[in-house]
């Protein structure tokens, strides 16, 4: 490792440089909300809800608004890095905020993961040998070294990249959009799917809502922001308005294209075949590619952040807050992110981590729309982003968060409850080794 800034620092001081626009922010979010789901979801909405499909989409964004509201509030009061750590931390104590961000470190990190190995499948349908032991070790290899080193040189190669990925998947997804309106009249008709006695509108949203999580990723890198106050809030509503008219989109072209769509394991693919054959399914998983990677390097860029954050708040060791000299970018937290989901991927059951996701999430969201009560009075004069109708939105935004709780199962909960205990073992093993420092 090249050389490292080992002053201390703190979250008012951050050396790291603020390169990071309303464009970059925005970047961010919708590249959080938009990874792989979106790609094979059409098919399990419309087998749950037939051609209400449509509404449920709409109504899982009107579920996410007043949690992704709660967190545009909360990103107008800070301007430091962290994210939730850095909102729970302030309202609760030390403590949880490093739960905060122990738990969203370890949704995106198994999310990582799991993307990476999903990367490396979607090359192995043109190219099988990628699915072999060897070869996939390498190009996952491959691909975390090859993220970690962008991320390590510094912020805007690292969005520069992610524009162009982004403008690579929402060009393939638009393109799909375009085609299938010109082909087919905006009606739904001869739809293969459920009986009215056989939709599960429930179950649908349980499914659907998926693919409107993440948003939360482009509020950690604010350190790094040049106006986060300002440009954060509007790029949280600016994203989930497109990325909903996109998903909205998707799906009824999905499902005018191929009646059958409900039954199919891989929608778009099959959506892409029927627009434009052979060479539409080879351009839409162009598109996969693209999205996959766009997702990795958007959670490899903000995820290390909060590892870095939790460090200047002395919950994890000082290591992790270290900047590099030349760069200025949180090295150490960078590598050490790109080597644990390189590990993930390549040797470590990471499934059962997946299935706890919901759980993690509506955890994590639930103690940020509860840190308003307690932030605001503090922090209202400084903020420019106020949400009207007192609290009315956070408690809206809590019953969502309780809503996504009951459906998730018990090994889910017995899981997260286990994650929690090592989290807070570390957070116990860090302030031990504070304390035993001596003050030079």
């Amino acid at each position: 490792m090249p050389s490292i800034n080992n002053t201390k620092q703190t979250p008012e001081t951050e050396p790291l440089v603020r390169s990071l626009g309303l464009w970059g922010m925005w970047l961010l979010v919708i590249n959080g909300l938009v990874g792989a789901g979106i790609f094979g979801l059409a098919g399990g909405a419309a087998r749950l809800a037939g051609e209400y499909s449509l509404w449920v989409f709409l109504g899982c964004a009107l579920l996410i608004l007043p949690i992704l509201l709660c967190f545009a509030e909360l990103a107008s009061y800070f301007n430091g890095t962290g994210g939730p750590v850095r909102y729970v931390g302030a309202a609760f104590g030390k403590a949880a905020g490093f739960q905060a961000g122990w738990l969203y470190y370890l949704a995106r990190v198994v999310s990582f993961a799991a993307n990476s190995a999903l990367l490396v499948d979607s090359l192995g349908y043109f190219w099988p040998e990628a699915s072999h032991h060897v070869w996939r070790l390498l190009l996952l290899l491959a691909i975390c070294a090859g993220l970690t080193l962008i991320n390590v040189l510094g912020a805007i190669q690292s969005i520069k990249t992610l524009g162009w990925l982004t403008l690579a998947k929402f060009g393939v997804l638009f393109l799909l959009v375009g085609a299938g309106v010109w082909q087919y009249s905006p009606t739904i008709e001869h739809i293969v799917g459920p009986s009215p006695a056989e939709i599960d509108l429930g179950a649908a949203t349980v499914l659907l809502v998926y693919a409107f999580v993440g948003f939360e990723s482009a509020v950690v890198p604010a350190g790094e922001a040049k106006q986060p106050k300002r440009d954060i809030p509007k790029a949280l509503l600016l994203g989930l308005a497109m990325v909903t008219i996109l998903y909205i989109l998707v799906q009824w072209v999905s499902m005018v294209t191929v009646p059958t769509i409900s039954a199919s394991s891989t929608p778009l693919l099959d959506v892409a075949a029927a627009l434009g054959g052979s060479i539409g399914a080879a351009i839409l998983m162009f598109g996969v590619i693209c999205s996959v990677g766009a997702n990795l390097l958007g959670a490899m860029f903000s995820t290390p952040r909060v590892s870095y954050a939790l460090a200047l708040d002395g919950s994890l060791p000082a290591w992790f807050g270290q900047v590099h000299r030349r760069f200025l970018t949180p090295a150490n937290a960078i590598v050490f992110f790109g080597v644990l989901a390189f590990l993930l991927a390549a040797f470590g059951s990471f499934i059962y981590l997946a299935s706890a996701t919901v759980l993690i999430r509506a955890l994590l969201y639930g103690l940020c729309c509860g840190a308003i009560p307690k932030l605001r009075p503090t922090y209202r004069q400084q903020s420019a982003f106020i949400l009207p109708g007192a609290y009315v939105i956070p408690v809206l935004g809590l019953l969502a968060c309780g809503w996504l709780l009951w459906q998730v199962k018990l090994d889910a909960i017995l899981l997260t409850a286990g994650l929690l205990v090592i989290g807070f073992l570390l957070y116990i093993m860090a302030r031990w080794q504070q304390h035993k420092t001596p003050v030079v």
